[in-house]
């Protein structure tokens, strides 16, 4: 059986699909059948022979996608710019606490549904009948967490550079104070939070490294402190010897030229 990953949100979690006799390249846009119906996604890893046993068959890819379904695609998106906007005002004249920030159309345009933060719990029955009445289709309504928005939304990082969870991480892990602790990092709390308010996920990157990293006193015969070694390399013509001379920051200046065999002195 050949197995394809496919993912259907940016930087989402990769399902696997029997690809059938479908030769697909990573990039593909394909209409496979899942456990919410029809559905339009990537190919985010190539296909690949796969003898392992499942614990339940796999879905099927479908069909590459074609122009019908690219302009399903657009129509599904207009349709989630409208809904966001009439249940934004609905929010908004219920007076709930609520955050609303996307909303996601099934392929197939028969639900609707509406993400949101919230600092507690919501008692969004009346609104869920006004969606209903209003626009006509299943509607479903999540609260998610605020690294969760920040994943769903993008944006760009301390660093100038697009958000980790956004870009390329597929699950969020724990994260905390110690990790920023141990890289000798700033405690001050402005510097080591991300878009979301969290804990930058990028601590965990190097989380273990530090640790392991030789002390300053446990190389035996090397001075402790921040002393640093410079090595200076100069290019000598072919019949003469190679020369490096080697000080460290104490002596920059007034170290002595190291002279080896026949070559000149440097001075």
């Amino acid at each position: 059986m050949k197995v394809v990953g496919i993912r259907f949100k940016s930087a989402g979690k990769v399902y696997n699909f029997d690809c059938g006799a479908f030769v697909l390249n990573v990039g593909n846009n394909v209409i496979v059948e899942t456990e919410q119906g029809i559905s339009f996604g990537m190919v985010a890893v190539a296909p690949a022979h796969s003898d392992l046993p499942c614990d339940k068959p796999l879905k099927k890819v479908i069909r590459l996608a074609n122009e019908k379904d690219y302009k399903q695609k657009s129509k599904n998106a207009d349709s989630e710019q409208n809904a966001y906007s009439f249940c934004l005002k609905s929010v908004k004249e219920l007076n709930l606490k609520m955050n609303l920030f996307s909303v996601e159309s099934s392929f197939d345009a028969s639900k609707l549904t509406f993400y949101f933060t919230a600092e507690g719990r919501v008692d969004f029955r009346q609104l869920v009948k006004i969606l209903v009445k209003e626009l006509g289709v299943r509607i479903e309504m999540r609260q998610v967490g605020i690294r969760n928005q920040a994943k769903m939304c993008g944006g760009l990082g301390r660093c100038g550079r697009e958000i980790c969870c956004s870009l390329f991480m597929d699950k969020f892990g724990p994260v905390s104070i110690r990790m920023a602790k141990e890289q000798s990092l700033s405690l001050n709390p402005t510097k080591i939070s991300g878009q979301c308010g969290r804990l930058m996920c990028c601590l965990t990157f190097e989380h273990g490294i530090f640790p392991a990293i030789p002390g300053e006193k446990s190389i035996e015969g090397e001075p402790a402190g921040d002393e640093f070694i410079r090595v200076e390399e100069m290019e000598m013509p072919p019949d003469e010897d190679y020369e490096k001379v080697i000080s460290n920051n104490n002596t920059a200046g007034n170290h002595k030229p190291v002279n080896h065999g026949n070559g000149p002195d440097i001075s």
